[in-house]
């Protein structure tokens, strides 16, 4: 996990891209009615501006916003890594989703001003189940997997394992 704000903001760019272009992909799928391979290439351009979106959504709202209630949820001292992951992982499902409905809702479903509202539920009732999903099985574990490689976090796990199985 990202120890540092430089850290923070590659974690971030990069959990942005596979979640935003993920969910991205479902929502042209759900329109076009099942998911063919130009939906990959189509998600493209909408990523160019949900991506910023999601980003600073996430930096400036957010995650200062989950930080603080998963603490309260699992404790200070979580008996598992993961249950602070998981904590972190599904509140920011929680709040992201409807934050990032309604920007697709305004930016590209453009509804009549009546419709505004039951859009904007619609599209984040028929999104969270996903991006709950997509979250916890791929998005994830996938940047998880990636970041730790990157910043050397599985070696150092890995070292540090090892030299308590020398002592």
């Amino acid at each position: 996990m990202p120890k540092n704000r430089v850290q923070t903001a590659i974690f971030t760019i990069m959990m942005v891209l596979v979640m935003v272009y993920g969910m991205i992909c479902y929502n042209i799928t759900l329109e076009v009615g099942g998911l063919s391979n130009f939906v990959f290439l189509e998600a493209l351009p909408e990523l160019a501006f949900m991506g910023p979106i999601a980003f600073l959504l996430d930096m400036l709202v957010v995650s200062p916003i989950v930080s603080r209630r998963a603490v309260k949820v699992v404790g200070p001292h979580p008996q598992t890594p993961f249950a602070m992951v998981a904590a972190i992982s599904a509140l920011s499902v929680q709040l992201m989703c409807p934050l990032m409905s309604l920007a697709a809702t305004l930016i590209i479903k453009r509804p009549a001003n009546v419709d505004i509202l039951a859009t904007w539920i619609q599209t984040t009732v028929l999104n969270l189940p996903m991006a709950f999903f997509w979250q916890f099985f791929v998005a994830g574990p996938v940047v998880r997997g990636v970041f730790g490689a990157l910043v050397g976090e599985k070696r150092e796990a890995a070292d540090s394992a090892a030299e308590q199985v020398a002592q």
